[in-house]
């Protein structure tokens, strides 16, 4: 069964014919685009086998710690496929995101041979890498004796790959060249507008493309669309509050939130004209056209509340905006997105980014065992798996969103989603400085966030008084602070 479209398929990974053919010789055949995606993976799982020693570890078994989340999800969807291909058992522990971290934590800090890998966001690395809890995955990636020969960690996309490396000196660069690669990307979210497109419609404005045209439109909406607030951004006293729209938008004027004045000799940079002028923006925007009760919003909320018609734009991880136009959400359908320049003079957008990244313990009973599932979970086979069949968005790799079958799906039921990433991705980046305090002073500086929107302190007084303190504790720390 299906032997004429499974030499169809292997006709199109020998380079033979290109995709636009394949999918026209499949649908002559009858073949539906999910049925083809799954031949696609098992005839590219052949492939690989065939150019690699995938063997070389059966018999032995893994075990992963797992955040319950869609990536998740297609890696299980598609794990019988590693199975097969390795012969290498695989089992795992998933939790819900208010207690993974912890978990992983307990875990790394114990010093647990348990778990032989597990997902991280790359901030986290700041703290794990310098603490010796992961390895620096450079040593697999550059051994061709232990990574296939069609992993191309070049066709990683450039910013997500190097924001996952960092050298562990407080404010060295991320992707140095004396970098450690202490996570693998998996998946990524830039920060950029989703938005209701039929409320933008009903009150007749353009799609925002800068902060002062958001700003303006957010107001309109919030008073000619009753009971909806303009705009969604998130407010929590946490530092998840500064990373997404809120940072993307501060870097793309420009501003930073330290200054690095030789490795290790850090001072704040949130007292700027330039940052007081973003502020005191943002702040008015939240004001004015945010939701009543900003201050308790995280991702669940700026999310659901766009997802259930409650505001008419977020400026959040762009893949909250995905999951929000599917599934039983009442505004299912009705969403679009569009790039997020806020700086009117800047050339592009320069998102802030969160990457959901794979990171090996260095506690791990069998590492290169463990590395078999590592390159092929964050290869460009299981990549187009989970980017066509499953809800694997954003994808880290540029040949996967250079897949025709990826980008039609996506322009077809995300409107404008293909075209957002394309321009933003050249400038997506973490633009936060790495450094041992981050959560600490990130969190922070959400709460002064809180102060400034709640009018308990002006925009001036409270960025001077964030300054002093994160460089009075920068001091402490031995990391400089003026």
């Amino acid at each position: 069964m299906y032997e004429k479209e499974k030499d169809l398929l292997r006709a199109f990974k020998r380079g033979q014919m290109n995709r636009r053919e394949l999918i026209r010789n499949l649908g002559a055949l009858g073949v539906t685009a999910p049925v083809a995606g799954t031949l696609l993976n098992m005839v590219s799982s052949e492939a690989l086998a065939a150019d690699f020693d995938w063997m070389k570890h059966k018999g032995k078994s893994i075990k992963l710690l797992l955040n319950k989340h869609p990536y998740a999800d297609a890696m299980i969807a598609n794990l019988e496929n590693f199975k097969k291909m390795t012969g290498i058992e695989v089992t795992y522990d998933i939790f819900p995101e208010d207690v993974y971290f912890d978990k992983v934590t307990a875990a790394l800090s114990s010093k647990s041979t348990e778990y032989d890998a597990f997902m991280t966001g790359a901030y986290m690395t700041w703290t794990y890498g310098p603490a010796g809890w992961v390895v620096d995955h450079n040593e697999w990636i550059n051994d061709p004796e232990k990574t296939n020969p069609n992993y191309n960690w070049d066709d990683m996309l450039r910013g997500v790959r190097d924001s996952c490396a960092w050298n562990g000196m407080p404010g060295g660069e991320l992707g140095s060249d004396d970098a450690k690669q202490w996570c693998i990307p998996w998946g990524y979210e830039q920060n950029n507008l989703s938005y209701n497109a039929a409320m933008l419609d009903k009150i007749g404005a353009d799609v925002p493309t800068d902060l002062d045209s958001l700003i303006e439109v957010a107001a309109k909406a919030t008073a000619d669309l009753d009971g909806i607030y303009g705009i969604g951004v998130r407010g929590s006293r946490s530092w998840a509050t500064i990373h997404p729209g809120f940072l993307s938008g501060y870097a793309n004027f420009g501003e930073k939130d330290l200054n690095v004045e030789g490795i290790g000799n850090l001072t704040a940079a949130m007292d700027t004209a330039g940052s007081k002028d973003f502020h005191a923006k943002w702040v008015k925007m939240i004001q004015d056209s945010g939701a009543k009760d900003w201050s308790s919003h995280t991702w669940y909320q700026v999310g659901t509340d766009l997802g259930a018609g409650k505001s008419a734009m977020i400026y959040d991880a762009d893949i909250l905006g995905y999951f929000m136009n599917g599934g039983d959400n009442a505004m299912a359908g009705e969403l679009a997105y569009a790039p997020m320049a806020p700086n009117p003079e800047a050339d592009a957008p320069t998102p802030n980014i969160w990457i959901w990244s794979l990171a090996m313990s260095k506690f791990s009973k069998d590492l290169d065992a463990t590395w078999y599932f590592m390159q092929w979970a964050s290869g460009p086979e299981h990549g187009l798996f989970g980017a066509t069949q499953m809800d694997f968005v954003n994808p880290v790799r540029k040949s996967v969103w250079d897949d025709d079958m990826f980008r039609d799906r996506m322009a077809t039921s995300y409107p404008g989603y293909v075209d957002m990433h394309d321009v933003s991705a050249p400038g997506a980046s973490i633009k936060f400085t790495a450094q041992p305090l981050f959560f600490d002073l990130t969190t922070e500086w959400a709460a002064s966030l809180q102060k400034m929107v709640a009018n308990e302190v002006s925009v001036d007084d409270g960025l001077d008084e964030l300054a002093a303190s994160v460089n009075r504790q920068l001091e402490e720390a031995g990391l400089g602070g003026g």
